[in-house]
């Protein structure tokens, strides 16, 4: 049983979440937290200046109140939204909150994603706690 887990929310992966939060229960510890967490990608600076509005500031907004949505009226389910490099920032916050355990979204295996997606592959290979790949 954990007592802490992390379930990273893709934008485009919302689907999957309830799921995600399925399997968490199932192995979380009476009284145990689970986090989910969105991770933006910042604009490269090159292109920034370019940029009226911010879309980290729009989106952060946007995606708050999805996973809001999405983690009910459960008071054991946090929500979680920073900016940086998926696969890097997801491990770094396991860390930060102690998570014991990350439960990532793969893709079946097919000719445009072998095995994993990029992400889960990233965060397989650097998290310092455990990792469950649920496929959809």
């Amino acid at each position: 049983m954990y007592k802490s887990i992390l379930i990273p929310v893709a934008i485009d992966h919302e689907k999957l979440v309830k799921e995600k939060i399925a399997t968490a229960r199932k192995v979380l510890t009476p009284g145990g937290k689970i986090t989910l967490l969105t991770v933006l990608e910042q604009i490269p600076g090159f292109t920034a200046e370019f940029v009226t509005v911010k879309s980290e500031n729009h989106l952060t907004d946007k995606m708050m109140g999805t996973l809001k949505s999405l983690a009910g009226d459960d008071g054991s389910v946090n929500c979680e939204i920073t900016t940086g490099k998926p696969g890097i920032r997801i491990t770094e916050v396991a860390r930060e909150i102690g998570a014991d355990l990350i439960i990532v979204g793969a893709h079946h295996p097919s000719a445009k994603d072998y095995f994993l997606g990029s992400t889960a592959a990233r965060v397989s290979r650097r998290a310092v706690c455990s990792v469950l790949v649920q496929r959809s």
